[in-house]
């Protein structure tokens, strides 16, 4: 059995696309696409930058989206490849998930755009810039990082927010907590804490004013149901109804991302190759989770007629 997957926050950089578009008129078509839909130039941006405006959290969500769908759709149109017919299930890293949903044809592109946009801006705008944090807990597994989360919280909200693989694991929360907890790292077991450059404390309660917009946002647009399952982030299991997605949406704005136990839970139902399109983040947090697993990225031309050929 085969899962593709869809990588998150982070994988995003100045230039991603530009050789899909240059090679492609279908990807150039879908950039388009995105474009007018935001009624901006994001492809512009995605290949010129500037990067501190390509991460801001608004435009990062629908590029990472962007780039990978751009990616199936070559795929689709120019190589005959069927979604339907070459995977069993979907699922994404946070983001992720909205474009999982698009590749499994539950939302168009142009809708996908406008809600990562929407959900973008409103993450950035939930809490005042200073006030949250995020940090990686390196060599911690999940009952070490919630140990720590747990003693460092006096109060304030700190939270796992990534249980990414069995030695990484991302907090989120106060910034005060958040310090406090990568100073009370050793004391914990894990081998360190780095404080990672976000804009905002993603997936813990602070979220809860963007899980409002987006609530709003989900009811206002229609959803079919996706060709494949999607592993939801907040259940690490496979779900289909459109109204159970736009909850699970919802939660997953101020939910934990349980990426370990969905990768574990595709493994156990039998996947045993797993496809990253649009990236190479995913695919060693895959590794760590499943050895024996099969995983390849495609992200370029090459490794799209490589793909074609061995599907």
């Amino acid at each position: 059995m085969r899962a593709f997957v869809f990588p998150g926050q982070g994988s995003q950089s100045v230039g991603m696309g530009k050789a899909l578009a240059d090679a492609s008129p279908v990807a150039r078509e879908l950039f388009q696409e995105v474009d007018d839909a935001l009624s901006h130039h994001l492809f512009r941006l995605m290949t010129e930058g500037p990067e501190d405006r390509l991460t801001l959290t608004e435009n990062a969500q629908p590029a990472i989206m962007a780039n990978a769908i751009a990616t199936l759709r070559v795929m689709q149109r120019e190589g005959g490849f069927s979604l339907a017919e070459k995977g069993d299930y979907v699922a994404g890293h946070s983001l992720g998930e909205y474009t999982a949903l698009c590749a499994a044809e539950a939302f168009d592109a142009p809708t996908t755009a406008r809600l990562l946009k929407q959900r973008g801006y409103a993450m950035q705008d939930a809490v005042p810039v200073g006030v949250g944090a995020m940090a990686a807990l390196l060599g911690a597994d999940i009952d070490k990082a919630q140990a720590l989360a747990d003693a460092a919280a006096q109060g304030e909200v700190c939270a796992v927010a990534n249980d990414n693989d069995p030695s990484q694991v991302v907090i989120s929360g106060h910034k005060g907590a958040i310090d406090r907890a990568i100073a009370m790292v050793k004391d914990h077991g894990i081998k360190r804490g780095i404080l990672l450059p976000v804009s905002a404390p993603f997936h813990c309660e602070l979220m809860q004013p963007a899980a409002d917009v987006m609530a709003k946002a989900l009811a206002s647009v229609s959803l079919s149901a996706p060709l494949l399952p999607v592993y939801a982030n907040v259940l690490a299991a496979p779900i289909a109804d459109p109204d159970d997605i736009k909850a699970r949406l919802v939660e997953q704005v101020t939910g934990r991302v349980r990426w370990r136990e969905s990768v574990m839970a595709m493994w156990d139902a039998g996947v045993t190759d797993f496809v990253e399109v649009g990236g190479k983040v995913l695919g060693p947090m895959i590794k760590r989770i499943a050895p024996d697993a099969t995983v390849r990225s495609i992200i370029t031309m090459n490794d799209i007629e490589d793909a074609l050929g061995q599907f």
